[in-house]
């Protein structure tokens, strides 16, 4: 009967002991130029909440920095066990989340994260059937080739492409120049196949020297990223220093500028960098912010629920705790509106259900899960 205690002790312990339970509290109402909707708080008491993912059954996944992956289901939190080795340092934790295109079927999640190893930290991706609320058959896909002990700049968005291929975006680490390196994973937006193979249609597949993975380069940190569910046009945010913050639509070989240009400056000193703003051969955001809101989550409307903001595409800020809704026309910006500014603090994550809801993650000590519903 002794050896029964540890067992048990083991799986009262995977309920997060620091969530409190609580019914849905409607934060407020409010109104847009296309849509009056509520606020609405699902959950609370999350540690610095990264990723979310909306299971069809009403159940969440998300991620929190700190090195967590959580089930949420009606007012219980269960931590889901089985992760990797993480190291949680700064920015660096246990980051993205992404089902795969066949979840339904296979129950496979990809999730990014800080891997440690003998010379520092860098992104790293594996993949993972979540069953029985565990992880099983946990398989490293893709890790950065240099590793360095800076705690920044780690990227780690994950989206699918129409094709079934992965994106995986990076950071350059907090070294600029790594970013305009082919050779080096840092500053560059990666594509690779489902099984961690290299498609062989990306384009520097037969660049010596080159990283083959690479789809495209000139990144600072890109923290957003979103494909448009019918045209397959990927797009990206990422964060510039002090200002210039960037929306980018990104092409497969397109170098994307840092640091050889930007619109920001130096912190401190305000001083320039690189060359200017624009440069021939280098692709100009199209649009950028400043002073710098800080995206994050990027997520393109779909759904049935709010059809004037059908094709828009909707921007977490950090810096700013507003949420942006960005109108497109034709690969340009024709509108933005910011919401919930100041409301709710530092919106991380953007994502919508089957069913056509929004959902936000703030980034705080206390973190939550949001949800946006519209007002009859």
């Amino acid at each position: 009967m002794k050896s029964l205690i540890p067992v048990i002790a083991i799986f009262f312990l995977t309920v997060v002991s620091a969530f409190q339970p609580q019914n849905p509290v409607t934060v407020g109402r409010f109104t847009s130029d296309k849509h009056s909707f509520y606020l609405v708080q699902l959950y609370k008491g999350l540690r610095h909440p990264w990723s979310l993912a909306c299971l069809s059954d009403g159940k969440f996944l998300m991620t929190e920095r700190g090195g967590r992956l959580l089930l949420l289901e009606n007012n219980t939190v269960i931590e889901v066990m089985g992760l990797p080795e993480i190291a949680v340092a700064g920015q660096g934790g246990l980051l993205d989340l992404a089902l795969d295109p066949d979840f339904q079927e296979n129950k496979l999640i990809y999730f990014s994260y800080s891997s440690p190893g003998n010379r520092g930290k860098g992104t790293a991706v594996a993949k993972a059937r979540f069953e029985d609320n565990k992880l099983k058959d946990v398989q490293v896909i893709w890790q950065m080739n240099l590793r360095t002990s800076s705690n920044i700049h780690f990227g780690s968005r994950l989206r699918f492409m129409k094709d079934g291929t992965l994106l995986i975006t990076t950071g350059e680490r907090g070294e600029m120049n790594r970013a305009q390196n082919l050779s080096d994973d840092a500053g560059k937006v990666h594509r690779i196949n489902r099984d961690g193979t290299i498609p062989v249609d990306n384009p520097f597949t037969k660049v010596k020297g080159a990283r083959p993975s690479i789809y495209s380069y000139g990144h600072r940190n890109p923290q957003g990223l979103a494909v448009h569910p019918e045209t397959g046009i990927v797009w990206a945010t990422e964060h510039g220093p002090k200002g210039g913050d960037e929306l980018n639509l990104i092409q497969p070989g397109g170098n994307y500028g840092w640091p050889v240009v930007t619109h920001g400056k130096q912190y401190g000193s305000g001083a320039a960098i690189g060359e200017g703003t624009s440069k021939h051969g280098m692709i100009d955001p199209v649009i950028y912010w400043t002073p710098s809101p800080a995206p994050s989550g990027l997520e393109f409307y779909e759904g049935g629920l709010f059809p004037e903001w059908k094709g828009d595409l909707f921007s977490g800020n950090l810096a700013g705790k507003r949420l942006i809704r960005i109108r497109l026309d034709k690969g340009r910006v024709t509108k933005q509106e910011v919401l919930f500014s100041g409301v709710i603090g530092r919106i991380r994550d953007v994502r919508t259900d089957a069913k056509g809801y929004l959902y936000l993650l703030t980034d705080e000590d206390q973190g939550a899960l949001y949800r946006i519903e519209p007002a009859k």
